[in-house]
């Protein structure tokens, strides 16, 4: 009779060994019925014996039907759970050095008056055509490209609504609805005119006289007022309520 080669669980060792025989070794049940042993395996990390199938295969030079890797199933799972938490916190944490802690007190502006030399701002430089790239976006995460002039781009890194990704590119911070949410909650939902209950948001310096979409030029307002306000300068609609 030939001899086939069978795997077999060493009881010392707790590793499996190949062995020559013509049956493979048997365990002994309650009925006295003899049942062949799974064969088995340490794990290297969690040094706990467990079922061949729990482990890779090898493959390569040491490839064979019962070469398998030295982490099982469990300790694969865990590794992966510990790696994919690593990612998002460091994603997490890249954020919060990209975004800019925007306080009540700081995006307050106490009136609409405001250098707009590139001084302040971090180094940009337009590119060889002049212009400044700008990157964000959507809410529902697609992303966006746009060339605009460097003055703008200077204007929107200095009022913490963009941030520098390198000299010739910035990069939005927030989406439409990100937005809306940061200044009315940072407003507490009070209208920045007559102090009632606000929903909306309004421009300080009104877009059509050169005023931006930003934290610091945008207040939370009440429909009533961000409707009488239109295009008024901020200073000339203050007198209505004195």
């Amino acid at each position: 009779m030939k001899k086939s080669k069978q795997i077999f669980l060493n009881e010392v060792t707790g590793r499996v060994d190949k062995q020559d025989r013509l049956s493979p070794r048997c365990m002994e049940t309650e009925n006295n019925v003899q049942e062949p042993l799974a064969a088995m395996k340490i794990c290297v990390k969690c040094q706990q014996s467990r079922p061949l199938k729990q482990f890779l295969p090898r493959s390569g030079r040491k490839a064979g039907p019962t070469r398998r890797r030295g982490t099982c199933r469990t300790c694969r799972k865990e590794a992966q759970r510990l790696e994919k938490l690593e990612k998002r916190n460091a994603s997490a944490k890249q954020d919060r050095k990209e975004r800019p802690a925007t306080s009540p007190a700081e995006s307050q502006p106490s009136g609409v008056q405001q250098s707009h030399s590139a001084s302040s701002a971090p180094v940009l430089r337009p590119t060889r055509q002049g212009f400044i790239r700008m990157r964000g976006k959507t809410d529902s995460g697609r992303g966006w490209y746009q060339e605009i002039d460097p003055e703008l781009a200077y204007t929107l890194v200095r009022e913490n609504a963009a941030v520098v990704v390198n000299r010739h590119t910035i990069r939005r911070i927030y989406g439409n609805k990100e937005f809306r949410r940061l200044i009315l909650t940072r407003d507490n939902y009070t209208c920045y005119f007559c102090g009632n209950y606000g929903d909306t948001i309004d421009h300080l310096l009104p877009r059509s006289k050169g005023g931006h979409t930003t934290p610091v030029n945008c207040v939370c307002a009440c429909n009533e007022c961000n409707q009488s306000k239109a295009n008024t300068d901020l200073n000339e609609f203050l007198l209505t309520f004195e």
